[in-house]
C-alpha cells in the first residue's frame, strides 16, 4: 500500500474513532487528511521512498479560531495515537526533512507552503508563488472536512487563477521553450558546447513539463516528480516519454532536434484549440506573443515576456 492509503486506513480505523470518543465536540470543526511535502502526498512513493522521512501519518486541520478551543486536546490525542501507529519500517530522518502529521491550523498549513495564510488574493501572488508550492498545497487527499474551509481554499487554488495570470504564465513557458529547445539547443551544438546544449535541453524539459501542467489546470511539482506527474495527465501527458528521451545520454542529436520540434508542434496545436493563439507557426515564440496580446490587465501585459 502507498502512504496515502496507509494514512487513510489508520485515520479511519484509529484516528476518527479516537476523536469521536475523546474530542467529539471538536469533530464538527476539523478536517483531516494527508497533504503537503513528500512523495506520499502525491501518490508517488514506493519502497525506495521509505528509506528517509517516511512514517504513516495524517494531519488534523482546524481554524485559528478553533485552535484555542481544541488544539491542545487534539495534539495530546494525536501524540497518544502515534505511540500505536502502524510500523513504517526503517526510515532515516534527513537533515532537511520536515516533521509531518499532527494538528495544524488551516492558516499555518498554507502559510508554510505558500507564504500566505490562504488562497492568493492578488494577481501578483498568483504569478510569483512557485508552482511546486501550489502543487503541495492542493495534493494528497482530504479524508474528512466537516466545516469545509480547508477544502474551499484548496479548490480556490485549483480553479481560481485569474485568466490573465494563466495567459502570462503560458506566454513565459512558450517563450522559454522556444528559446531553450528550438533555438539554443541547436546553437550550442554548433558552437561545440555540448554541456550548454544539455543544459538547454534540461531547461526545455522542465519548462515543457510546467506548460503541460498549466494546460491541464494543475501545477508542476518538485522537479524529481515532474515526469511521473506528467504521466498522470490527460492533455499532452504522453509527452513524458519523449521528454525523458531528450535527457538520455545516447540519444542522437538530430533525433533530439526532431523530438523537440514535435513537442512544440503539439503544444502549439493545443494552444490553438484552447483559443489561446491563432498562429499557425510551430516556433513557440509566435504563440508567446499571441498569448501576451490576449492579456487584458495592463500591469501584467507590461511585464517581460519571460516573467511568470
Amino acid at each position: 500500500m502507498q502512504g496515502i492509503d496507509l494514512a487513510k486506513e489508520w485515520f479511519e480505523s484509529a484516528g476518527l474513532p479516537a476523536i469521536r470518543e475523546k474530542c467529539p465536540d471538536a469533530l464538527p470543526f476539523l478536517a483531516a487528511g494527508l497533504a503537503g511535502s513528500g512523495s506520499e502526498c502525491f501518490g508517488f512513493d514506493d519502497e525506495v521512498s521509505r528509506d528517509h522521512d517516511f512514517e504513516v501519518r495524517f494531519s488534523i486541520w482546524i481554524s485559528e479560531e478553533q485552535e484555542a478551543r481544541f488544539g491542545f486536546r487534539l495534539e495530546r490525542l494525536y501524540a497518544e495515537l502515534r505511540k500505536h501507529a502502524p510500523a513504517s519500517g526503517k526510515s532515516e530522518k534527513s537533515a532537511w526533512g520536515q516533521p509531518g502529521g499532527g494538528v495544524e491550523t488551516i492558516e499555518s498549513f498554507f502559510q508554510r507552503h505558500l507564504g500566505i495564510p490562504g488562497a492568493p488574493r492578488h494577481w501578483e501572488q498568483w504569478l510569483r508563488i512557485p508552482e511546486y508550492a501550489f502543487a503541495e498545497a492542493v495534493n494528497g487527499a482530504v479524508f474528512l472536512d466537516n466545516p469545509g474551509a480547508f477544502t474551499t481554499v484548496r479548490q480556490t487554488i485549483l480553479t481560481g487563477m485569474p485568466r490573465d495570470v494563466l495567459l502570462k504564465k503560458l506566454a513565459a513557458r512558450a517563450a522559454l521553450m522556444a528559446q531553450s529547445g528550438q533555438y539554443n539547443f541547436a546553437r550550442c551544438l554548433k558552437h561545440g558546447e555540448r554541456g550548454a546544449a544539455h543544459l538547454a535541453l534540461a531547461e526545455f524539459v522542465r519548462t515543457t513539463g510546467s506548460m503541460i501542467h498549466l494546460l491541464n489546470g494543475g501545477f508542476a511539482p518538485y522537479y524529481k516528480w515532474l515526469l511521473k506527474s506528467l504521466r498522470t495527465l490527460p492533455v499532452l501527458g504522453d509527452m513524458a516519454d519523449p521528454l525523458e528521451f531528450l535527457l538520455a545520454d545516447d540519444a542522437p542529436d538530430d533525433l533530439r532536434l526532431s523530438v523537440v520540434e514535435d513537442i512544440c508542434r503539439r503544444t502549439a496545436s493545443v494552444l490553438r484549440d484552447r483559443g489561446f493563439s491563432d498562429s499557425q507557426e510551430t516556433f513557440l515564440e509566435a504563440h508567446a506573443m499571441e498569448l501576451m496580446r490576449r492579456i487584458e490587465n495592463r500591469e501584467i501585459r507590461s511585464l517581460h515576456i519571460m516573467e511568470g
